[in-house]
């Protein structure tokens, strides 16, 4: 038996596993309805113990709290409130806009108590509003994207939730370590990490060794880290590289390295299923998930 000084010496040298907590998994539903009660019940009756954040808007008070004691009854928190507008967008105006829409989604965050507002950085493309632009890896877009960042926290100083970006392939942060620089750049406590792992698989390296990116990511940015999502990836052969998201299972992403390194996160971070078209897609999704959690000796709240 080591003593505790050797244990946590051997802790902290990465040989001892780091305590594992319950992971919350959650996705959309199709259940037809606006009533957050029946919402949050039918998240539970699929398994679900979070998220993303039913319809509502920020001047609506009454439905807020509805949708925060409906949810908090049954035990499912909020992951996410998604913003996904261009806060980079060439146009002057509609870049305008848009930060104000996702200023407003960031307070609405604030307000149902969801874990994190969502958004990317944007881009610099003139009709895709996440599209691929050379200037989207530069030292402009960098700084943009700081300056857009401390508009929306100093705007809304949330004090439980928190504004996030997600990585993207072809613009910034497009893998952890960027994201790292960001995040000190951003120089704010309300700045933190959502996590989606396809998203930095942007070469045929990163693509053979996920794992190691997975790794990579949650050694770097796992205090940051307050929601993820859950998707995968596959090859489709071509004269050039060609990654498909595809549901969870029929890719080749590492997700038993995912599962357990999600589950000794020092944050509790939801995982949220995403992108897929039926109920019966997600279902396949949440299955390969539950299946791959066990055999990893992870556990699902």
């Amino acid at each position: 038996m080591l003593s505790r000084r050797s244990l946590l010496a051997a802790s902290a040298a990465g040989l001892v596993p780091a305590a594992r907590r319950p992971i919350r998994l959650g996705g959309p539903i199709f259940l037809k309805s606006d009533d957050p009660s029946a919402l949050a019940k039918e998240h539970r009756r699929l398994g679900y113990s979070a998220a993303y954040c039913p319809a509502a808007e920020l001047r609506d008070s009454q439905r807020i709290r509805a949708i925060r004691d409906a949810f908090a009854a049954e035990k499912v928190v909020i992951s996410e409130v998604g913003a996904w507008k261009n806060m980079l967008a060439p146009d002057r105006a509609e870049r305008a806009a848009n930060l104000q829409y996702v200023t407003e989604r960031m307070a609405l965050a604030e307000a149902v108590g969801a874990r994190c507002c969502v958004d990317i950085a944007g881009s610099y493309h003139p009709t895709v509003w996440y599209g691929p632009h050379p200037k989207n890896l530069s030292s402009e877009f960098f700084d943009a994207t700081v300056e857009n960042c401390r508009k929306v926290i100093d705007s809304v100083k949330p004090a439980r939730s928190r504004f996030t970006i997600e990585m993207m392939g072809w613009s910034l942060p497009d893998g952890p370590d960027a994201y790292l620089k960001l995040i000190h750049a951003v120089d704010r406590k309300a700045f933190a990490v959502h996590l989606d792992v396809c998203n930095a698989i942007n070469s045929p390296a990163r693509f053979y060794g996920n794992a190691e990116v997975i790794r990579d990511c949650f050694s770097k940015l796992g205090p940051w880290i307050v929601s993820c999502h859950a998707k995968d990836l596959q090859w489709v052969v071509e004269l050039n590289v060609h990654f498909l998201e595809v549901i969870p299972g029929r890719g080749q992403m590492d997700y038993k390295t995912y599962l357990a390194q999600l589950a000794e996160c020092p944050v509790e971070a939801p995982l949220m299923l995403e992108h897929l078209q039926t109920a019966e897609e997600y279902e396949e999704g949440k299955q390969y998930i539950l299946r791959t959690g066990r055999e990893a000796g992870v556990e699902f709240a």
